[in-house]
């Protein structure tokens, strides 16, 4: 199937940006984000191998994933989008990883949730590293104090995330987010789309979220 195609594709450009950087291909996870997409979709990829999968919304990953996961046990589910306090709970209860952890609000709803349920879920804290007020995130200015906020809540901080502005050069965006990961000890780097994913391997990522290079874009 195409998608087989497609994912092989991204797999070498992925080796080769990382070779490029002096990295293991190992070293980045690559998140096939699913969001939109029907399971008929995703089932290709699971059947040649890939496990991690982005879904922006809760209500959809409830909907899809848990008939997958009959079937792909040890798929990993990562939740990209911006989360609301309230669907804490739901988000804990379905993902293996959040990528939008980016105020004090929701910190606390997750804390609540993952000590009710027992499960702990990566935690990603979202910077909004353009500076743009349409989107979530925190300020870079906010951030030292919402990581000590996070650890002291104890959740599982795998590391930053970030949505560089649109339609510029992505990487001066990138390195500053892998230069807040290094001064505030934090290692996972979530950045890189369809678009400038080999950029962000290059600057360090560990988790990239490629979309419609992998399933096309739906109208």
């Amino acid at each position: 199937m195409s998608e087989h195609s497609d994912l092989d594709a991204i797999e070498a450009r992925i080796a080769a940006a990382a070779t490029l950087a002096g990295r293991k291909r190992d070293t980045v996870t690559l998140i096939a984000v699913s969001k939109t997409h029907p399971a008929s979709a995703i089932e290709p990829l699971l059947a040649a191998g890939h496990r991690d999968f982005g879904e922006n919304r809760v209500q959809e990953a409830q909907e899809k994933w848990p008939a997958l996961r009959e079937h792909y046990p040890d798929a990993r589910l990562h939740l990209i989008g911006q989360l609301q306090s309230n669907k804490a709970g739901d988000a804990v209860g379905i993902a293996d990883a959040i990528h939008a952890v980016d105020r004090s609000s929701l910190i606390g709803a997750l804390a609540k949730a993952m000590d009710a349920s027992g499960r702990r879920p990566d935690c990603f804290v979202q910077v909004n590293i353009g500076d743009e007020a349409q989107k979530g995130g925190c300020a870079i200015a906010d951030l030292p104090a919402l990581l000590t906020e996070a650890r002291a809540a104890d959740l599982p901080v795998a590391g930053l995330m970030c949505l560089p502005p649109a339609d510029v050069d992505a990487a001066p965006y990138f390195a500053l987010l892998a230069k807040l990961a290094r001064d505030e000890g934090v290692e996972g780097l979530s950045m890189g789309m369809s678009a400038d994913f080999e950029t962000a391997v290059t600057l360090g990522a560990t988790h990239i979220r490629v979309g419609s290079a992998l399933f096309g874009t739906r109208g």
